[in-house]
């Protein structure tokens, strides 16, 4: 608290008081308002003062009232800084009131308008001020001090602000993190925009009148720069701050009184050509005196300016805290735009260069805004030539910025750059820059868009200026072609989405020109030149389904944006008209399109994805069914020509959203549908006819096996989309897969198509079992799920890795069975896989997922090495869907969660390939349940450690300094980090680590007096790793959990034992913990191998062993211990006393029943004690026991 203005002056030290005794009398400001000023001479003064006075004392501190006015509560405001923290009145009148006061008496309004800047710095202190006059230079710099006064726990801080020497006096504990502007909300919002509009109004209000008194701004330049060197971090903040609004609004008067200087200055030279020939004119020296005064004016301006400057700004552009750097750099930028002539040189420009590189993004995004105002006007431009050479690298690597926001405002100023620097950017450098196109982070996509639209895709004159022969599409062809040219020499071609999506808001409308895209697409290459090629063709067509798939589902791709983009009401409208304008002109030109293009897989499989964005009414209602007919032609002939999946999958697919029934056109597509799997189901049946026919089995012809082959995947990628149950194809290919089992001589391409349409089948009559289904079907249908699973599981002995795929879906699918079923079908049909199922499923995963690469390094050509890296993709894709399908089990719980152990131990070795899918892995099981995914992670740890035990195969245990030791270490940091920062929240799994890395670690002991070395006792340096994620009363029950195993604490010295010693010092939180759990350890009795191998059975169930009163008697701590332990521990231990009593109801496994039970039977005993001893006793008494409940057992 802060002393009454009373006893104002018994605060300072005994050392200032003698100084202040050689001094004319002080005056202070205290509470934000109460002034006492000895030097005030006339009544009047004092009146005024005497006044203040009494308004503070009836009105409550200022901290009062800001809670009050956030609370809505009307108050009365009394001093500069309430009226500006109100904001109720309009600031100009504010300024205006402030005026008048300083006219009538400026030393009271200077004082004021002092403590109003001490008061927004969040102090809540007295100042006290005292005149220099009579103070020689020697004891004034003496008095420049900032110190702490431990006899009455104040700081001090003295500085200059002429004619005062003030001092700020306020308590030690403020706290810097906790001012004024750096608090969240809307009305701490509101008081930092009332602040700065204070200080720019002042300014402007002053101009023309106490501006230039050489008092005001000199008083308020020197507080605000003392105040910047201040180590208070508030008081620094709030003052640059300051200084830097300061100094804006000075550079806005600067450049008025400029111009006024200049039209001054014209006039005195017209004037003084029109009175030649007299020799004296009063309108002539009127000017003359008017440009003499703004000259004096502008003088004093800048002698303000460099004042702030180099005061200022100097100091504080590279100070520590990353708001008052970007605060003053933020203001430069308004300085340059402001006023380019002063500032717009190498001279300034070098300290925007400068803090290009700082570490925090806000920083440099300060920086990047303010060079965009700077190279938006072309008139500045040609003066930034140097500081472009020197800096154009660091911004053209800035879009690669860690920072999100960084990196796209980098973007906007390399376009800016683009348009108003000729050849400012190379031709590599923009080629880098088209490739953030591709990023997934949109805005920066969107931003890079428009910088390949404007510098690559759209040049002036296109609208006018029409290519030769290119007809209504001139423009579009032209630029078409040129986004179709750079999307084939990026070579990023399965990024035509993001590519589309990057230039969507820029270069919408030739986007949308499906038309053009259309005609060039149906232009014959023998009778047109300007037709395309056949790799241009099909970048076409994929734009075009980009552009499509855009325009109908009005949100980004996948992997571009979190959730689908919330369409506005216009947003809707476009994309209705959009899919209108599809329809009308695909449902003509697609049959086309796919007459054209039928024989080539690729551009058939993307064209055929089209319909199913289509609005299927315009069929009927637009009378276009020939247009459909036209459609299900080609559809038909597609499917009998092609056997690749791609192109079979696009057209089941379509089938599938043509065959509505919702719609009118759904009788005829469905009878085109039933017609053409008639023809190729009667053409299966007819194969497999004659196969069985043969005496000797399967027919090893060429011919007849490629037949057999495209129409196994023709009836799979059908059967997928559409229920092909009454043609019975089950009991078909199961007779394949079973031929294929018994005698092994199947060809290897009919197996997974085989595989398929069984699959298929079951799912198909596992979707039909209605609510109620008879008990003979269910078993019928159970038998045959059995038999299909035992199938799969042999056929991954073919190492098939589709089969491990169908096996994995399967499992899941058996393992939720819908909800909407009854209970018996459910659980009929239910299906867990078992033990060996799981091995088998682990085995494969390890064999082709985890498998060691092998190092080739051979000489190969350039295509040879494309083509490599190529299959090492695909390979590396495969490798990926394997390792999701088989974690995908674990998290759903259909195999163990122990199994994810064996996937655990590659997280680090393959963290580039597989990190992310083991990390969600890791999270989604402890999300399920938290003490069963920690204790995964210790087995892992464990497995780990127990092998590289036995590889060593060394008497005196693991080598610490091996590389497999240290790799474990790694692991568990890598584990440890997983849990992030809520220790709260992981608190339980953190807790049961360490329980089971300690029974881990003394696991083996033999000797019954426990003196024996444990032969995994390096098991605890593992473990640390996960010491700092424990909470502090955490680590002490498992401290009292670890020192159960320990027989004798001071016979565990020596090197050998190192590793306890290292985990115990990790887990004590500080030295005075340490020496008083240590203390207590004394007092132990030794423990038994055999008892801690019982207490370890029993404390799993929560409740200690039963010991005799005797025993418990000799193992009571003593109470002058206890006393000691108490009174060591102090208020902290009291602090953790709500915690501890929780921790004991939720880490079971490490604080037993009766240990609780003692709590209670201790707090019960304090009878007679007021309430408050006796909660007091109780914490104490709960500190004790925690640290020494090993006493207990």
């Amino acid at each position: 608290m802060i002393a009454e203005p009373n006893t104002a002056s018994n605060l300072p030290s005994q050392k200032e008081n003698n100084v202040h005794d050689d001094t004319v009398p002080e005056s202070a400001v205290q509470n934000g308002s109460c002034v006492r000023n000895g030097n005030l001479k006339t009544p009047r003064e004092k009146r005024k003062v005497q006044n203040q006075c009494e308004n503070i004392r009836r009105n409550s501190c200022s901290s009062r009232r800001a809670s009050q006015l956030q609370s809505g509560e009307v108050v009365e405001a009394v001093t500069l800084f309430e009226v500006v923290n109100i904001g109720k009145r309009a600031m100009q009148s504010v300024v205006d009131d402030w005026i008048e006061a300083y006219k009538q008496d400026r030393n009271v309004a200077l004082l004021d308008l002092i403590n109003f800047f001490i008061q927004c710095s969040g102090c809540q202190g007295m100042v006290t001020a005292e005149m220099i006059q009579s103070l020689h230079k020697k004891d004034i710099i003496q008095k420049m001090t900032e110190t702490f006064d431990e006899e009455t726990g104040l700081q001090y801080k003295k500085f200059m602000v002429y004619p005062w020497i003030l001092t700020v006096t306020w308590p030690v504990d403020m706290d810097n993190e906790d001012y004024p502007l750096i608090r969240t909300g809307p009305y701490w919002k509101k008081f930092k925009a009332n602040f700065c509009e204070f200080i720019a109004v002042l300014v402007q209000q002053c101009q023309c009148s106490i501006l230039y008194d050489s008092y005001l701004m000199n008083t308020i330049i020197s507080l605000l720069t003392d105040l910047a060197d201040s180590m208070v971090r508030a008081f620094r903040h709030t003052s640059t701050l300051a200084a830097m609004k300061l100094l804006t609004a000075i550079v806005s008067i600067h450049l008025n009184l400029d111009v006024n200087k200049h039209n001054a200055q014209r006039l005195y030279e017209v004037e003084k050509k029109r009175i030649s020939g007299k020799r004296t004119n009063y309108r002539l020296d009127q000017l003359e005196r008017k440009r003499k005064e703004y000259e004096h004016k502008l003088l004093e301006i800048q002698n303000m300016m460099n004042a702030i400057f180099k005061g200022t700004f100097l100091n504080r552009y590279c100070d520590v805290i990353p708001e008052i750097r970007a605060t003053c750099i933020e203001e430069f930028g308004s300085w340059i735009k402001t006023y380019p002539d002063a500032f717009l040189n190498d001279k300034y420009l070098k300290y925007i260069g400068w803090m290009l590189y700082d570490k925090q993004a806000e920083v440099r995004l300060k920086c990047l805004l303010g060079l965009q105002g700077i190279y938006s006007r072309r008139e500045l431009v040609s003066r930034m030539d140097l500081f472009t050479s020197r800096f154009k690298d660091r911004i053209v690597s800035m879009p690669l910025d860690k920072d999100h926001e960084v990196a796209v405002q980098a973007m906007k100023l390399l376009m800016l750059m683009s348009q108003n620097c000729e050849d400012v950017l190379s031709t590599e450098d923009c080629e880098m820059l088209y490739q953030f196109v591709y990023t997934t982070h949109r805005p920066l996509a969107v931003a890079a868009g428009e910088f390949l639209y404007k510098r690559l895709l759209s040049h002036e004159g296109d609208e006018e200026v029409q290519p030769k022969g290119g007809g209504k599409f001139g423009a579009s062809t032209d630029q078409l072609k040129r986004l179709i040219r750079f999307y084939l020499e990026s070579e990023l071609h399965n990024h035509v989405a993001y590519l589309i999506d990057s230039l969507w808001d820029w270069a919408g409308k030739f986007l949308k020109d499906w038309e053009c895209m259309t005609t060039l697409l149906l232009k014959n290459a023998e009778e047109d030149e300007e037709a395309l090629s056949d790799a241009h063709e099909s970048a076409l067509i994929e734009i075009i389904l980009a552009t499509v798939r855009e325009a109908a589902e009005g949100h980004p791709p996948v992997g571009r944006g979190a959730a689908k983009k919330i369409l506005s009401v216009k947003e809707k409208k476009i994309q209705l008209e959009d899919c209108t304008k599809i329809t009308e002109h695909f449902i003509m030109v697609l049959p086309q399109l796919l007459a054209k293009y039928s024989t080539d897989a690729q551009k058939v499989a993307n064209l055929l994805q089209i319909p199913q964005y289509y609005d299927l009414d315009v069929y009927s209602t637009g009378r276009l069914e020939k247009h459909l007919d036209a459609l299900l032609r080609e559809l038909k002939d597609i499917v009998a020509k092609h056997s690749d999946m791609s192109v079979l999958e696009a057209s089941s697919r379509t089938y599938y959203v043509l065959c509505s029934e919702e719609i009118a056109i759904y009788s005829q597509v469905d009878r085109a549908r039933t017609q053409l799997i008639d023809e190729f189901m009667g053409q299966l049946n007819q194969l497999l006819d004659g196969f069985w026919q043969k005496e000797e089995g399967f027919c090893t012809d060429a011919g007849e096996i490629s037949q057999m082959y495209s129409a196994l995947r023709r009836v799979a990628a059908f059967h997928n989309a559409h229920d092909l149950t009454r043609w019975n194809l089950y009991e078909k290919t199961l007779k394949l897969l079973v031929f294929e089992i018994e005698h092994g001589s199947l060809p290897v391409l009919m197996i997974l198509p085989a595989l398929q349409c069984t699959y298929f089948s079951l799912l198909w009559q596992l979707a039909a079992v209605s609510e109620n289904p008879p008990k003979e079907t269910l078993f019928a249908l159970r038998r045959e799920l059995r038999r299909f699973s035992q199938i799969c599981m042999s056929f991954l002995q073919h190492k098939e890795k589709d089969a491990f795929m169908i096996l994995c879906d399967w499992l899941l699918i058996l393992s939720h069975q819908d909800s909407n079923n009854s209970k018996e079908a459910t659980g009929l049909l239910d299906y867990n896989p078992s033990t060996s199922l799981q091995e088998k499923l682990l085995l494969f995963i390890q064999e082709h997922v985890f498998m060691e690469e092998e190092d080739e390094s051979k000489d190969l050509t350039e295509e040879e090495e494309r083509k490599d890296e190529s299959c090492k993709l695909d390979d590396m894709h495969r490798r990926r869907s394997l390792l999701a399908a088989y974690c995908k089990l674990i998290v759903y719980n259909v195999i163990e969660m122990t199994a994810a152990a064996e996937i655990y131990k590659y997280y680090v070795k393959t963290y580039n390939y597989f990190g992310d899918i083991i990390k969600e892995t890791l999270s989604k099981t402890r999300h399920n349940n938290k003490i069963r995914s920690a204790k995964t992670l210790i087995l892992c740890l464990q497995q780990l450690f127990q092998t590289c035990a036995e590889r060593q195969d060394s008497g005196s245990g693991v080598d610490l300094s091996s590389a497999s030791f240290t790799n474990m270490k790694e692991l568990a940091r890598r584990f440890s980090l997983t849990f992030g920062w809520d220790q709260v929240k992981s608190r339980e799994s953190i807790a049961m680590i360490h329980k089971e890395g300690i029974e881990f670690a003394f696991q083996g002991a033999t000797r019954v007096d426990g003196r024996c070395l444990p032969p995994n006792l390096s098991f605890l340096l593992i473990i640390i790793e996960f010491s700092n994620k424990l909470l502090k009363p955490d680590k002490r029950l498992v401290y009292a959990y670890l020192q159960r195993y320990i027989a004798e604490p001071l016979l565990c010295r020596g090197d050998e034992w190192q590793p306890l010693i290292w985990y115990r010092k990790s887990l004590l939180a500080n030295e005075d913990e340490e020496s008083s759990v240590l203390s207590s350890s004394r007092e132990w009795s030794p423990v038994g191998t055999s008892k801690t191998s019982s207490f370890k059975r029993k404390l799993s169930n929560g409740s200690l062993p039963e010991t005799s009163q005797s025993e418990a008697a000799s193992r009571a701590p003593d109470p002058q211990c206890a006393s000691q332990l108490a009174s060591a521990s102090g208020k902290s231990r009291k602090r953790l006393k709500s915690q501890e009593m929780h921790l004991q109801e939720d880490l079971s496994f490490l604080c037993p029943e009766r240990l609780q039970r003692r709590c209670c039977k201790d707090e019960i005993k304090t009878e007679g004690i007021s309430e408050e001893a006796q909660a007091e006793d109780a914490a104490e008494d709960v500190d004790v026991d925690v640290v020494g409940a090993d006493q207990d057992s």
